[in-house]
């Protein structure tokens, strides 16, 4: 069997604690060698209230490297990507100018879950054009998201005059297009 290694991350006040699973299938990473002590460590974060970050690492597949997958495009239709926080500061008052909502994605080009949910967000962003859609990797501005208190990705902000609104947290289709369609039904003059 293929061996891997799990690499998993637990934040606290800033400091970082970092714990190596042996995975014994890559293509199904539910089958830990150690899957106990993994589902305690998660079950003891998540209440706790620690942010975990997982990447699977040391991966001997590696030709799965240049799936397509690996290549999604976070920023396509409407997003804007964020680099910097002068973008952010930039987009946000743009927006506050042009009286939009800002829907913020604070996400990570390795997560699953982001790369899964990424064509649709960016059909929304095409959908509903008096949003504005931004697009944070987490990896490349690792103090602003811990400024916003990101504890997974994908993580999304709805943001009025730079102040939040509503928050998701998980990329969940219906419930991401839910809380857009309910700010937009509750602000008549952004109707679509």
């Amino acid at each position: 069997m293929a061996h891997s290694t799990l690499l998993v991350i637990v934040e606290e006040c800033r400091v970082f604690v970092t714990l190596c699973f042996n995975l014994t299938n890559v293509e199904n990473a539910c089958m830990f060698e150690e899957s106990a002590y993994f589902l305690m460590l998660l079950t003891f974060c998540f209440t706790c209230g620690l942010g975990v970050t997982c990447r699977l690492i040391d991966s001997p597949n590696k030709a799965r490297d240049n799936d397509s997958d690996h290549n999604v495009d976070f920023a396509a239709g409407n997003v804007k990507l964020i680099t910097t926080k002068e973008a952010w500061d930039q987009y946000l008052e743009e927006a506050r100018r042009d009286g939009k909502i800002v829907i913020a994605n604070f996400s990570a080009a390795w997560c699953g879950p982001c790369k899964m949910i990424a064509p649709y967000y960016c059909e929304l962003s095409e959908k509903y054009t008096s949003m504005m859609f931004l697009v944070v990797d987490v990896d490349e501005l690792t103090d602003f998201s811990t400024s916003w208190d990101i504890k997974a990705t994908p993580t999304f902000f709805f943001l009025k005059d730079g102040q939040q609104l509503d928050k998701l947290v998980g990329a969940n289709k219906p419930e991401l297009q839910k809380k857009i369609v309910a700010i937009n039904d509750s602000l008549p003059e952004y109707k679509q």
